[in-house]
């Protein structure tokens, strides 16, 4: 029987994630700042303890890679969300200055999983980048290496970072596997950071969100709130929201997105004149704050999820397949932008 593996440790702590907008948290892989804790909404504070889109760089020559973590809730998956995605960890490795996916931690069964990510390889020293869990909280995580590797950790990049705020589906419902919601997807594809501020069913555009938000020196500002939105909603608090905002940052440009259409909407059509007319409307409040001298872009959601109502698992959360597609409609307006 072969003799297991000699591993060494790096907690990745040590040298820092990136995707934190704040430096000043209550613990390492919160969200929000302690501040915030009485300026929001209670269950936007609760949602914002997961370590959401962040990720560690790292380089080694390493034959294999293993991960351990120790997660915050004994709840491991949801429904239509596995677990690689809810509460694992998920490893992309350079190649030739794209990334692509290596492995994910997805034998996930408790709260302090162990994993061989990858095995197997040549031993050629390259860059990775972790991806941490999704939506259960993270309390640490740690890279092991087979002893005698060369290991180099890698700090976080400094160049401004895409700022993502959102639902659900910002928040990652329901990727296969962590790196695969669409703001970790365009952060690869652009090379450049991001910070997702996602909060299931609770981005409704909060005035006190906007001050937070604007307190990242960002390159863009992406606002996906308008599927937690109603139409008296959208009335009440996007005029303010955008103002806030573009009062804050003036020169940094905001990325308004409306809601996608529920994949059934076809054998539906009620919720998608109901969906119309708050689209109109949201369309009309952009148009106001624009006019009078907002930094901002405008992506309609129809064809967000794409147009054959493929890409989604419960009507509403996109499926792999939905993420990439609204990657590949939000990623070029970004592009533009920075």
């Amino acid at each position: 029987m072969a003799e297991p593996t000699v591993l060494d440790w790096y907690d990745i702590r040590d040298w820092g994630v990136e995707g934190k907008g704040y430096d000043d948290t209550l613990r390492y892989y919160d969200r929000l700042p302690p501040k915030a804790e009485s300026m929001v909404p209670k269950v936007v504070w609760d949602l914002s303890r997961t370590a959401t889109g962040m990720c560690a760089w790292f380089e080694t020559d390493a034959s294999e890679i293993h991960a351990k973590w120790v997660l915050g809730s004994p709840q491991i998956n949801e429904m239509n969300f596995p677990a690689a995605g809810f509460s694992g960890l998920d490893l992309y490795a350079d190649d030739n200055g794209s990334l692509r996916w290596a492995g994910a931690g997805h034998l996930v069964k408790d709260q302090r999983p162990e994993q061989c990510l990858i095995s197997g390889m040549a031993g050629n020293n390259r860059r990775y980048c972790i991806y941490l869990p999704i939506r259960n909280p993270l309390e640490s995580a740690a890279i092991g290496i087979p002893k005698g590797s060369r290991f180099t950790p890698v700090p976080p990049r400094k160049s401004k970072p895409v700022v993502f705020y959102g639902t659900s589906i910002v928040h990652g419902a329901y990727a296969s596997h962590s790196g695969m919601i669409h703001p970790s997807i365009i952060g690869r594809r652009l090379h450049t950071p991001v910070i997702n501020l996602g909060f299931s069913g609770n981005a409704k555009m909060e005035r006190a969100l906007a001050e937070l938000i604007a307190e990242i020196d960002a390159s863009v500002y992406v606002i996906d709130a308008l599927p937690n939105m109603d139409m008296a909603l959208v009335q009440e608090r996007a005029d303010v929201f955008m103002r806030t905002l573009h009062k804050l940052r003036p020169h940094i440009p905001a990325v308004y997105i409306e809601d996608r259409p529920l994949t059934n909407w076809w054998l539906r059509p009620a919720t998608i004149i109901s969906q119309e007319a708050k689209w109109r409307e949201f369309r009309r409040i952009y148009d106001n704050v624009r006019a009078d001298g907002g930094y901002m872009h405008y992506i309609e959601g129809r064809a967000l999820f794409g147009t054959d109502c493929e890409a989604s698992l419960d009507t509403s959360h996109p499926s792999d397949l939905g993420f990439m597609r609204m990657a590949d409609i939000i990623e070029p307006v970004i592009r533009s932008l920075i």
